[in-house]
């Protein structure tokens, strides 16, 4: 065990282990490797975003900084899904204010904020179209919710939409009326 995760037991991850790391959601941790660097010597995981085809190494000694995280337990996951199926609470500000704002629900890594997000944006059948900005969003939010639950409770990710889009389908439309108390509050 290093210096770095003798300091903070948050920072031990185990070679395979699936963590979430903020801006990119659930990856898995392939190696952890040395490198030196302008003449210092640091111990870095090897994280792989398989779906992106990207490979992220993180410093050991800046895993909390960058708020990387193990998986949510389960009752985190089951709250999770209980928030989707929530009513969706739209605040009446303009879109760019709310677009900020749900962004960055999705990058704090938290699954139940960005299930709040999913549970916001999300459109039946029978209402209006989303724009373009609001289902691209809508889309990072549930890609993050389904790997999250499907790494969690070891579903493949089929499973883990079928979950998510049941929790979520249960999601009353909003009613005019509470986006105005939501206003008024």
């Amino acid at each position: 065990m290093t210096k770095a995760q003798d300091a903070n037991n948050d920072s031990k991850f185990e070679l395979n282990e699936h963590i979430v790391y903020p801006s990119h959601g659930v990856g898995k941790i392939v190696g952890i490797e040395k490198q030196e660097v302008a003449g210092l010597s640091l111990e870095l995981y090897v994280i792989d975003f398989e779906r992106e085809k990207m490979k992220l190494r993180v410093p050991l000694t800046k895993v909390q900084q960058v708020g990387m995280r193990k998986l949510s337990d389960s009752k985190i996951v089951d709250k999770a899904l209980s928030v989707l199926g929530g009513r969706a609470r739209i605040k009446r500000t303009m879109w760019s204010r709310r677009a900020q704002e749900y962004e960055g629900k999705i990058n704090s890594g938290d699954l139940v904020s960005v299930s709040e997000v999913v549970r916001d944006l999300y459109r039946a059948d029978t209402q209006p179209e989303q724009s373009y900005s609001e289902r691209q969003l809508f889309e990072a939010a549930i890609d993050r919710v389904i790997r999250e639950v499907a790494a969690t409770k070891e579903l493949t990710e089929t499973e883990a939409r079928n979950l998510v889009m049941k929790a979520v389908e249960k999601n009353p439309a909003p009613r005019k009326d509470d986006a105005d108390e939501e206003a008024a509050a």
